[in-house]
């Protein structure tokens, strides 16, 4: 709605209240200014002529904001695309929009676009957290804006939360190395530790564990600054650590598909062959995961199917019977030619 358009319709509200344009400019945004009857008459107008208040005004309607704000780690991420993809489908079909917006895992960021969101009075925030604070999250919450996890376990937060069980990943993973003979695995992460990130890192050394190997010895934790939006040349460089590490690595699970690829890339360009020099393992199974040389083996997560599932707890929570609840997906192993026995 344009300026001129939006004082046309405030002044038609003025007029069926009543009222002058300046009062109902103060219903709409200071509306503790204005005498209760007064106020009344003016939400009954907006009612009876149809005007569409702007931003947080809408809410004296009674009518809940069109937009859904997601805030995610890295747009870039094709796993976050498909994610968002999978929300903005469940949201279309229910009249509403999505606003998706990325941290770049850094936290000032993720706090200044909560505010944003907030200020907006968007109906709710989907957000995969680099870090849970309850606080702010609940306060979000309790304050009118309804927040849904992903990428994130809700613990004892009375939020809802959609999650794949990375845990259990990194086992599947570990277990697959293992079982083709490997005995010194590196895992290639971030400084940064994301829940996801350091659940798929804790698998992989419960597998190494169950195996009666040490993990202190077995397990080359490589901590990198594997940000967007230089994840893949980072990761490429991260080659060298792991080619100089000792004792010699024989396998690398990367936290994704991202990171294996500009690894792979890294490794090509030092003459590493994969997988008869150096096995890799990626993480998400994106649809470029396939067309690698050689095709990667990944731990497959149903990221569309996640984006949906946290759209749906987020509309739901304008139920009065909605309880607050955590949707758990389960990975999948795909083993293609990235992995093989150590020579």
């Amino acid at each position: 709605m344009t300026g001129r358009n939006r004082r046309s319709g405030m002044r038609e509200v003025a007029r069926a209240a009543g009222v002058s344009v300046s009062t109902v400019a103060n219903v709409l945004s200071r509306p503790s200014i204005v005498a209760p009857a007064t106020r009344h008459r003016v939400e009954e107008a907006i009612k009876g002529v149809g005007y569409v208040p702007h931003g947080p005004a809408r809410q004296l309607r009674g009518v809940p904001s069109p937009i859904v704000g997601s805030v995610t780690l890295d747009l870039a991420n094709p796993f976050y695309a498909e994610v968002n993809r999978g929300i903005e489908d469940r949201l279309a079909a229910a009249g509403c929009l999505l606003l998706a917006c990325s941290t770049d895992l850094r936290a000032e960021k993720e706090t200044r676009l909560l505010r944003l969101l907030q200020a907006q009075a968007v109906r709710g925030v989907i957000i995969s957290p680099i870090e849970v604070d309850p606080t702010r999250l609940l306060t979000l919450s309790r304050q009118g804006t309804p927040v849904v996890l992903i990428d994130h376990p809700r613990g004892d937060l009375d939020l809802c939360a959609v999650t794949v069980d990375d845990v259990l990943g990194g086992r599947l993973a570990g277990e697959h190395l293992l079982a083709l003979g490997h005995r010194r695995i590196a895992y290639l992460g971030d400084i940064v530790d994301p829940a996801p990130v350091a659940g798929r890192r804790e698998g992989l050394r419960q597998a190494i564990a169950d195996a009666g190997l040490d993990p202190a010895t077995a397990l080359l934790d490589l901590r990198l600054r594997l940000r967007p939006p230089s994840l893949i040349d980072a990761a490429a460089a991260a080659a060298d650590a792991i080619l100089a590490a000792t004792p010699k690595v024989t396998a690398v699970v990367c936290l994704n598909d991202t990171a294996a690829l500009g690894l792979l890339d890294g490794l090509e360009n030092l003459g590493v062959r994969v997988p008869q020099d150096l096995s890799i393992v990626g993480h998400d199974d994106l649809s470029f995961a396939r067309r690698l040389t050689p095709p990667l083996t990944t731990v497959r997560q149903p990221p569309y199917q996640v984006g949906q599932a946290a759209a749906d707890l987020l509309l739901a929570e304008s139920e009065p019977d909605h309880d607050h609840r955590e949707i758990r997906f389960q990975p999948e192993l795909v083993v293609r030619a990235s992995t093989a026995p150590p020579s």
